[in-house]
């Protein structure tokens, strides 16, 4: 990736990349990370909770020249409530780096809104020594398709005549509608499991929460040409007049809605066996995304699940370790209150 820095204001560049729960957010990186062609690349990796996945899954790649040092995970809080205590003290460790990285990828919760996080970017300690190269949004495909981020409006009009006391505040469409309002570029992630009619379904949905248009790139397993996504030189920092949100000037953003959970996820006779049982706990009311790892008997390899709506997937990532626990964990996102006892049951089979 041979795309211009910004060396005549000095600044690192910084790719801020978006979205929803299991849009594809951390492959988009990994893909990244193994087309570095020889750049300096760091990572900035948030979750949602302390429940902390993401940034291991990255740090244990294996592909050439991406070191420990190169991946620092913010675990504790969302990563745009948290700027002062959290993403400013780790931004300015990584520059700090007697050999600071050319270009740092930052990767944010899958509910966090990116608007905030582009704003810190003009906080004293950093504004003058890093920049928002662009925000990428990365949109799961199907899941827009099967309608989980928007709401019926007939419905809505039905239950509001029945009931007008009803609040029809829907905080999954609030945080998408953010995360894509912020972008420079959409990747319409996962467009292989789309048809082409369901493609342009999916590209109208999103215009459709656009009031200017944003280029759409579709895009499968997050791969895509690293110069796409590389040196846009946005300075979004300097244009946030132009990204809206649903979140005003000085109005608290805060996770009440939602709510995660670690659990331990049993060794199972076969990948298909486990991955029947996470599908019946995707099911549970109120789950949104899992992901977790495990050990398969006989396997040498660690097991990664991650399942969003009904759509459950598998592959083993790398060896365990010699003297490293084969106990299997599963991180749960969903709704404040889901059926915790319901996902549990499943997973004990």
């Amino acid at each position: 990736m041979n795309a211009p820095q910004n060396t005549a204001l000095g600044k690192v560049p910084c790719t801020i990349i978006t979205g929803f729960l299991g849009a594809g957010k951390t492959t988009l990186v990994r893909h990244l990370l193994e087309n570095a062609g020889g750049k300096r690349l760091a990572v900035l990796v948030n979750e949602f909770g302390d429940l902390g996945f993401d940034g291991s899954f990255i740090a244990g790649c294996g592909i050439e020249g991406c070191t420990q040092e190169d991946i620092v995970e913010l675990p504790n809080g969302c990563i745009c409530c948290t700027v002062a205590d959290d993403f400013v003290p780790a931004l300015e460790k990584l520059l700090n780096r007697p050999n600071p990285p050319q270009h740092i990828l930052i990767e944010t919760s899958g509910l966090a809104l990116p608007k905030p996080l582009v704003k810190a970017f003009n906080w004293p300690a950093i504004r003058s020594r890093v920049t928002v190269d662009g925000v990428i949004a990365v949109v799961d495909g199907p899941a827009v398709a099967e309608g989980q981020f928007a709401d019926d409006p007939e419905a809505l009009k039905a239950q509001a005549a029945q009931d007008q006391a009803v609040d029809h505040d829907n905080p999954l469409e609030e945080v998408f509608e953010d995360q894509i309002l912020c972008a420079d570029l959409i990747l319409l992630n996962k467009s292989d499991i789309l048809d082409a009619a369901g493609r342009e379904r999916v590209k109208a949905e999103i215009a459709q929460h656009l009031p200017k248009a944003i280029k759409v790139v579709e895009t499968a397993h997050g791969k895509v040409e690293p110069a796409l996504i590389i040196g846009l030189g946005a300075a979004a920092e300097a244009d946030l007049a132009a990204r809206p949100s649903h979140h005003g000037e000085g109005e608290d953003h805060d996770h009440d809605d939602f709510d995660s959970v670690a659990l331990p996820l049993p060794q199972a006779a076969s990948p298909e066996e486990l991955v029947a049982r996470l599908a019946k706990a995707a099911e549970a009311e109120g789950v949104l995304r899992l992901k977790g790892f495990a050990g398969i008997p006989g396997k040498p390899m660690r097991l990664v699940v991650q399942g969003v709506g009904r759509r459950v997937g598998h592959h083993y990532d790398r060896a365990w370790g010699a003297e490293e626990a084969r106990d299997g964990r599963l991180v749960v996102i969903g709704l404040k209150g889901f059926d915790r006892a319901a996902v549990e049951a499943a997973l004990a089979g």
